[in-house]
């Protein structure tokens, strides 16, 4: 290790604001107004704060329209990772810190809220919107991957339904799960008036399933995590009710341009990066990892390209 490392090391975690910072973003990935609202800090200190952590390597941004959103980076350098191991343990039973994740949870449930309010609004309404996802032949791939017949999957935010339908004229036996009463009002009519069976309908969150532990085979969540406040929490969450050597198989966005998607549909995640999604994918203790990128099948589509991402559970892993 060279001296500069040594010094960028020292740099970074003498201030107690860095850490606070980091023990939010190795939850979540924050935009810089939540982190400002979370710490009660001036937007122009926190910034400041992130470029030295970005420096570090211990932090990367991306951009979503007018909006930079940080994530925590696993670090590279021996001497990074053992001072945030020690940071980590040390900080353990602090009252900011603590103060700090409940002002997270507080973040993380206006965005639920705002997500749960778009989708109560357009209920039934959602299967001519959802076309706009021009996703039919996306759905096929993904429920390939859930074959054999006889599994018992779990289809997270399933809508009205459509996945689920799908599913359960393959012989699976499904359990949809949407945080919308309305959506599951109009999927349970949809499988009424279809006579198709084998589909049982839970209101939920997707970071909360009503699902225990190793219940299901499979995990499904189509077109579903960039309405989810906390996509991390909604993969762990995944990864938690499936059972050993089950799988987990999440289709949408990849990371993209794409401003339009928050205003005409509500999304709360534009899209999301790739090495993003491996890392929580890994940390919720799944393995063999295979992700497929897919550019829309229209070519005049506007839409951004998507991708398919599995994952198997290994029962030797603690997440």
């Amino acid at each position: 290790m060279t001296v500069d490392s040594v010094q960028r090391v020292f740099k970074t975690f003498t201030d107690p604001t860095r850490i606070r910072i980091l023990a939010l973003l190795e939850r979540e990935e924050l935009a810089v107004q939540e982190l400002v609202s979370i710490l009660g800090i001036a937007q122009s200190t926190v910034s400041r704060h992130l470029s030295i952590l970005r420096e570090s390597g211990l932090v990367r941004d991306r951009r979503e329209g007018t909006f930079s959103f940080y994530r925590f980076a696993p670090a590279t350098e021996c001497a990074c990772r053992d001072a945030w191991n020690l940071a980590r343990r040390t900080i353990g039973q602090d009252p900011v810190v603590a103060s700090d994740a409940a002002a997270l949870e507080s973040v993380l449930r206006e965005r639920a809220i705002r997500s749960r309010a778009w989708f109560d609004s357009i209920g039934p309404e959602w299967d001519s919107l959802r076309r706009v996802f021009d996703d039919d032949a996306q759905r096929a791939r993904a429920i390939a991957k859930l074959v054999p017949r006889d599994l018992s999957v779990v289809d997270i935010g399933t809508g009205t339904g459509v996945l689920a339908q799908d599913l359960a004229r393959c012989g699976v036996r499904v359990i949809a799960i949407d945080h919308s009463e309305s959506m599951l009002e109009a999927a349970a009519a949809k499988l009424d008036a279809s006579s198709i069976p084998g589909v049982e309908f839970r209101c939920g969150e997707a970071t909360a399933l009503p699902i225990g532990d190793g219940e299901v085979d499979a995990a499904l969540a189509h077109m579903v995590l960039h309405y989810v406040a906390s996509p991390q929490e909604a993969i762990r969450e995944m990864a938690r009710v499936v059972r050993d050597d089950g799988r987990v198989v999440i289709v949408d966005f990849v990371d993209n341009d794409k401003d339009w998607l928050k205003e005409e549909l509500g999304v709360l995640w534009q899209g999301f990066p790739i090495d993003a999604l491996r890392q929580w994918l890994e940390a919720s203790g799944l393995d063999d990892v295979q992700i497929e990128i897919h550019e829309p099948i229209n070519e005049r589509s506007e839409l951004p390209g998507t991708f398919i991402a599995s994952a198997c559970k290994n029962p030797t892993r603690d997440p």
